[in-house]
């Protein structure tokens, strides 16, 4: 355990404006309070604070995050309260420890209380200020690496379990990609401890050939690099056994199929030369096809920026290479935490952290909606998904999740642009607002004073914003028989092939989800396929959902019809029938 010194020469190291009175301070006030305290472990309980306060400084965080660590269980777990740490550290500090406080009393009432109702409150804790979740992620981190100092197995289950659920995603969001690795191994370890032995051991029966190979790969990068009077930081490292585990499942392979167990870290000075770093190695050896990702050029949800590539190197091995400047690398291991950055004060930059709004966003969802359950899918929707960019035709980039559709766009652009649409052009294109959008889509919405959200939309919204605001928009209207009654009509215009079956199957389906068919008709006939317009009636929009996913499935060509206006469905008809 570190004592206050020690800590203090550690956090001097890369910040020379915090104030080492404030740590001694919090250290000996922490001591103070918990000095009759024992963990489960029967260590004295001040080493969990101080190891919290440990991590905080692997991350370089400013001193007022560094003292709540030491602290943050003071309030909870001591005589302490809010107004004495106030009086001694101040108001931040306070602060700070008291969200902390506040989401720790939550993990005691998971039993008591949902999954999503836990995660709805952690994330409003942490919404005044984001050093209150790194400070949480730290907790757990230590507590993960002593869980089996609990006696109680289910109580160890439950924490690995809630960890891989919840901080482990969190922590990914925030780029701290270091201590996700090590929150889903810790839980891994503890929920499937027969798999995790498995990879572990036949990762042991050839690492001394893998080390012997890294050693030789590296010195043939660095010389390739210095032939080409490239100044680069290669860096090593192997995966977890959990992401290991995780790829093999996934790609359904065996360990030996993998080609990033071993992987290279190429840092360089700057953008251009990851670049040219990239044409040196894939001018030298071969690339493995479909391994390459640029995300300098579209970076991840979380911002994590670099390049991958995947190549046969030296001695015919495979190799995964990432490329990247100091600056990529450091957010990549310390995330959000990069931004607190030392030169004139401990503050951190706001406009540094711009590229977390999606936590205001989902602030701002989870205080307006009243469903619990619908909290925890929009904390999915806006925590968990990859990530498409988009344009406006003013050429502002819109950052969106994978699966996203121009419904989504809109609203990410702003709510009343969302509540007012009614068409939209892709490309130039009139397009289907259940069209998903790709990389590069320039999207122009068009609205209309008169539209307002379709119920239908949430069928295939896929932004937590997005849905949020289709259910509050709904949820606002005093007479709406059609939320009241939970009956929802809808229309379908399905391209049914012509062969003998296919109009039974699609009918079939639409019963087998329990939608219900009060109108059907035919609208175009052709040779190779029969177009339909179904008019469906639902009672759960859930069970429509599964109608449209598996007529997705299926690859039927249809399109949802929002205002049908059945005249100019008739003169469609008696067209169809001129021609014939």
């Amino acid at each position: 355990m570190l004592n206050h010194e020690d800590l203090i020469k550690k956090v001097k190291t890369y910040n020379r404006f915090f104030n080492p009175k404030t740590l001694s301070k919090a250290y000996t006030f922490a001591l103070n309070a918990h000095k009759n305290q024992t963990r489960d472990s029967g260590d004295p309980y001040l080493s969990h604070p101080v190891e919290v306060a440990n991590i905080l400084t692997d991350l370089k965080l400013d001193s007022a995050t560094i003292a709540t660590g030491l602290l943050h269980d003071t309030i909870e777990d001591t005589k302490t309260t809010y107004k004495i740490v106030e009086k001694e550290f101040g108001k931040e500090v306070a602060d700070l420890v008291d969200g902390v406080t506040k989401i720790s009393v939550l993990e005691g009432k998971i039993i008591e209380h949902s999954k999503a109702e836990n995660i709805r409150k952690l994330i409003l804790a942490t919404s005044k200020d984001i050093r209150v979740l790194l400070v949480k992620i730290a907790d757990r981190l230590h507590n993960m690496r002593t869980l089996d100092s609990i006696s109680e197995e289910d109580r160890r289950l439950r924490i690995a379990k809630e960890t891989m659920e919840i901080y482990a995603p969190l922590a990914n969001r925030m780029g701290m990609n270091h201590i996700r690795d090590e929150l889903e191994d810790l839980s891994f370890q503890k929920l499937n401890p027969e798999a995790r032995k498995l990879v572990v051991e036949r990762l042991s029966l050839n690492k001394k050939n893998r080390d012997n190979t890294f050693k030789e790969i590296s010195l043939k990068f660095t010389k390739v690099l210095k032939e080409n009077k490239i100044n680069a930081k290669i860096v090593g490292r192997e995966k977890t056994p959990f992401a290991i585990w995780r790829k093999m499942q996934s790609k359904r392979v065996s360990l030996e199929q993998l080609t990033d167990i071993i992987g290279f870290r190429i840092v360089v000075d700057n953008i251009e030369m990851c670049y040219k770093v990239l044409g040196i190695f894939h001018s030298n050896w071969s690339t493995i096809p479909g391994k390459f990702k640029d995300y300098i050029s579209t970076p991840k949800i979380n911002n994590y920026k670099s390049i991958h590539t995947s190549i046969i190197g030296p001695n015919k091995e495979r190799v995964e290479i990432q490329i990247r400047t100091q600056h990529m690398h450091d957010f990549a291991e310390r995330g959000v935490a990069s931004h607190w950055i030392y030169k004139s004060s401990e503050k951190v930059s706001h406009l540094a952290l711009k590229e977390y709004d999606w936590l205001r966003d989902l602030v701002e969802i989870i205080e307006k909606e009243k469903n619990i359950e619908h909290s925890l899918e929009y904390t999915k929707l806006q925590m968990f998904q990859d990530n498409v960019f988009c344009f406006t035709p003013k050429g502002e980039v819109i950052k969106l999740p994978r699966g996203a559709t121009p419904v989504d766009f809109a609203y990410a652009v702003h709510t009343k642009i969302g509540d007012t649409l009614d068409a939209c052009e892709i490309n130039g294109r009139g397009s289907p607002l259940q069209s998903i959008l790709k990389n590069g889509d320039l999207v122009n919405i068009k609205g209309s004073k008169k539209a307002y959200p379709s119920l239908q939309w949430l069928t295939f919204a896929a932004t937590g914003k997005a849905r949020a605001a289709i259910r509050r928009y709904w949820q606002s209207k005093k007479n709406t028989n059609l939320v009241s009654e939970k009956k929802y009509i809808s229309s379908l215009c399905i391209k049914i092939p012509n062969e003998p079956g296919k109009l039974g199957e699609v009918s079939g389906l639409i019963g087998f989800h329990q939608n219900n068919i009060i109108n059907m008709e035919i609208v175009e006939k052709k040779t190779d396929y029969l177009e339909f317009i179904f008019d469906i009636q639902t009672k759960d929009l859930r069970n429509y959902k599964n109608l449209i996913r598996e007529l997705r499935l299926k690859e039927y060509k249809f399109n949802i019809i929002r205002h049908r206006k059945k005249d100019a469905l008739l003169q469609r008809i008696f067209k169809n029938f001129k021609r014939n």
